[in-house]
This record gives structure tokens, C-alpha cells and sequence, in this order.
């Protein structure tokens, strides 16, 4: 075994929404469901109403009994499940994926339609108790630093907090410590992953969505990239994060032979650093 003790859903279908059929696969395995994805575009309007069924599909699913819960931790913000709110689907901001100075922002005009898009999501979710959190993530219209103080502005705390991705913000520009610091009050929930160095310059010089980069090995192994995972426990530790975690392993989706593996390093390198896994 790699040494997890649950799952995120995946992007909507990834996994079946029978909640049968999940809890025998859970159980089978010993894992419980942490979060569920929403990872759609949320700015066009004519998306909407399919982008609220799948909210609706997911936290059905998540909420039922028969499935296995995550215990709850002293200091916890929320119990789970989580549901991760991300945006997807643009080109011209796929392309330009950790661009920080090309890529194009919205207007106030859209970007207040883009809002109550994202804010209708998290409410669907608060109606069935799931707690929202929201997701900046690379090649999407909420990745960079301004595009989250702007969504923090934006959304109240009640609505949904934040959830960080230590290998987004790095590969967005960012420090993730400093990051997880800045918004202590707003940190639900933690991604872990960690950067190649080289193939992120490299990729940096190409004309390549985010996905088509991460299949050249942007992101690898916790432990093995340019992240500083020592001082990232630190600052978790300074502002008493007591919630989850999960670890991500993009990879390209074309050979898994090394997932299995690549995961179960991770876990270990955290492990050996003083992590609770």
C-alpha cells in the first residue's frame, strides 16, 4: 500500500456517482473520500446550470451514509468532505499557464458575472453541507496572487474558504509559505506537490497548456523538486493548521506505470521530514 487513508473524486465522472458502488470500492481499500472536484468553466453562462448538476451529483454522492467518514480534529475549520472549486476550460489562459505578466485578466464587468458563477457553486454546495473550498489553479482565471485577492474580496469567508496548492502557487509565481501565511484565516484544505525545476523553466519557454506540461513532468515526487517542504511544515505549524492534506502527482495521463510508486515516495519523504501521514 502507498500509505493514504482517502481520495479526492477527480474531476466530475472520474469516478462513478453510485454511492454503492464507491462505498464497496472504499471499503475494499480502506480509504474514505476527502473532497469532491468541481473543475469546470465557470465563467460562461450557458455552462451553468450543467456546472450546478454536477454540484448537486457530487455532494449526493458524498453525503451518503453507506459511505466512510475522515474523523474530525481538534482545530479543524471544517469536517469533511470538501468541495474543491476550480475553473477550467480557457485557452487563453491555459496557454499562458504561470504567465503572470501575458496573461490576459478579466474586466470588471466579467469578472463580477465569473464571481456569482463561482459563488453560486459554492452556495449549491453549502445547501448540502459540504463545505466549498476554492481552488486557484494554474491555466485558469484564478491563479495568480491578484486573482486571489480578488476572489477573497470578492467571496466572504461564510461562502467558502481557500484551498491551496503548494505546487500551483509555486509554478504561478508565488512563495507557498508565505502564501499559506498571508491567508491563514481563509486555509480549509492543502495540496501537496512538487516542481521539476528544469521542466518547469523549460515548459516556461514553450508555447504549451498546463496539462501538456505537466505530461513532459512538471510537477514530480514530493521531496525531488524545487519545493521546500521543511519550511512549508513550518509555516502550517506557525498558523495552527490542523486540517487535511492531500498529495497530487500530475503526470501524464498516457503512462501510469510509475504512479503507484511515485505517490508512495512522497508519502515517505513527508513522513521522514516529521509530517503526520
Amino acid at each position: 500500500m502507498a500509505g493514504y487513508r482517502a481520495i479526492e473524486l477527480g474531476p466530475y465522472g472520474y469516478i462513478p456517482i453510485d454511492a454503492l458502488t464507491v462505498a464497496q470500492e472504499l471499503e475494499k481499500n480502506g480509504l474514505a473520500i476527502v473532497a469532491g472536484t468541481i473543475f469546470h468553466d465557470l465563467l460562461t453562462p450557458e455552462k451553468q446550470e450543467s456546472v450546478l448538476q454536477a454540484v448537486d451529483d457530487i455532494c449526493r454522492l458524498m453525503t451518503d451514509s453507506m459511505l466512510p467518514r475522515l474523523p474530525t480534529h481538534k482545530g479543524q475549520k471544517f469536517p469533511t468532505p470538501y468541495m474543491t472549486v476550480m475553473d477550467w476550460g480557457h485557452d487563453e489562459r491555459d496557454y499562458n499557464a504561470g504567465h503572470f505578466d501575458r496573461a490576459p485578466r478579466l474586466d470588471v464587468e466579467t469578472w463580477k458575472m465569473f464571481v456569482s458563477h463561482v459563488r453560486a457553486v459554492c452556495e449549491r454546495a453549502n445547501a448540502w453541507g459540504v463545505r466549498p473550498v476554492i481552488h486557484p489553479h494554474c491555466g485558469t482565471y484564478l491563479e495568480f496572487q491578484d486573482d486571489i485577492e480578488r476572489i477573497v474580496q470578492d467571496i466572504p469567508y461564510e461562502i467558502a474558504g481557500l484551498c491551496l496548492d503548494t505546487g500551483h502557487l509555486y509554478y504561478a509565481g508565488m512563495d507557498p509559505a508565505e502564501m499559506i501565511r498571508k491567508y491563514a484565516a481563509r486555509l480549509d484544505y492543502v495540496h501537496f506537490k512538487d516542481v521539476d525545476q528544469a521542466v518547469y523553466e523549460t515548459v516556461l519557454t514553450e508555447h504549451i497548456r498546463f496539462f501538456d506540461g505537466c505530461n513532459k513532468g512538471t510537477m514530480c515526487p514530493i521531496g525531488t523538486g524545487a519545493l521546500q517542504y521543511p519550511v512549508i511544515k513550518q509555516a502550517l505549524a506557525d498558523i495552527d493548521y490542523h486540517g487535511y492534506i492531500t498529495i497530487e502527482q500530475e503526470c501524464d495521463a498516457r503512462d501510469t506505470s510509475h504512479c503507484f510508486e511515485d505517490v508512495k515516495a512522497s508519502v515517505e519523504y513527508l513522513k521522514s521530514i516529521g509530517y503526520a501521514v
